[in-house]
């Protein structure tokens, strides 16, 4: 059976949480650390459906989603910080987050697991690599490193199909940091700077030279660990140009799926959802089987 609990995680910029999801009658073997999507302007960390929750935690793995700070009101910097204290801080706390025979001999073995936005935090924050215990793995739901040119900086020609959205959408939405962005009021923001073509605008204060050597994956020549990777052939958000750099440059284990939905697996009775799962706990396997 599902079972769901709840931490608060020391935070001085803002309200911060996690959710742990663990099986009752199953073992954990392994931790998954989850960071939802929502183009760093919208989500919340409760977003996953209930079938990708049961077929992990049931293969023995606890989920732990964590909060993070959303952008515009976070810029980058910020962001990249809370989301490494959260991988560091399921290092030094698995003992209290997971309850597990084996969480007692130290920290289970972790993997990272985004979506879209979450893949690409997941990604930036392992090519880091400054953490007391590797991942053993990223798993990238329709993820980028921002490796090709041009498509994050124009405006998006799906999203010019939407009616406009005003920049009066950003007055919306709070401006103390926080976590939580309500679809009804936040999703909008993110149409807009699709539309507009200054998407990085709203979660990058910079130079864009120091962009590309710090947030893009564009100077990092090796992951720490193997890479899974899933995207559409036509995705609407993440063009499949991108996902092809990403999982050539790491070598990654790929799953392609024809559409052209940017979060395929949202359909939960998308026959493709239920193989992606069944890959994604197949990779995680075979990494700790290595």
């Amino acid at each position: 059976m599902l079972e769901k609990k709840e931490f608060e995680i020391p935070s001085e910029k803002f309200k911060k949480g996690a959710t742990v999801y663990t099986d009752s009658d199953t073992p954990v073997k392994a931790a998954i650390i989850y960071f939802h999507g929502g183009g760093l302007l919208y989500g919340r960390r409760k977003d996953l459906p209930r079938p990708h929750l049961n077929i992990l935690t049931q293969a023995g793995y606890a989920i732990i989603a964590f909060d993070y700070p959303l952008a515009p009101a976070a810029k980058l910097e910020i962001i990249m910080n809370d989301v490494e204290s959260s991988i560091q801080y399921y290092i030094d706390h698995s003992d209290e987050l997971i309850e597990s025979p084996k969480s007692s001999e130290g920290s289970l073995p972790y993997f990272l697991w985004g979506r879209s936005a979450g893949a690409y935090l997941c990604l930036i924050a392992a090519a880091k690599g400054t953490y007391t215990q590797a991942p053993a793995g990223i798993l990238s739901y329709y993820g980028y490193g921002f490796l090709c040119d041009n498509w994050f900086k124009e405006p998006s020609r799906h999203y010019c199909t939407l009616p406009k959205v005003p920049e009066s959408a950003l007055c919306v939405i709070p401006e103390g940091i926080h976590a939580d962005g309500d679809l009804d009021t936040h999703y909008s923001v993110y149409v807009y700077a699709r539309q507009q073509g200054n998407w990085i605008d709203l979660f990058y204060e910079g130079r864009e030279k120091f962009f590309y050597l710090d947030y893009t994956l564009r100077a990092c020549d090796k992951l720490p660990c193997p890479l899974f990777c899933a995207h559409s052939t036509g995705d609407t958000d993440v063009p499949f140009s991108e996902f092809t750099e990403l999982s050539n440059k790491y070598h990654a284990k790929r799953f392609i799926v024809s559409g052209t939905e940017h979060d395929f697996d949202r359909d939960t009775e998308n026959p493709f959802t239920q193989k992606v799962l069944d890959e994604t706990v197949a990779f995680i396997e075979k990494c700790l089987n290595k």
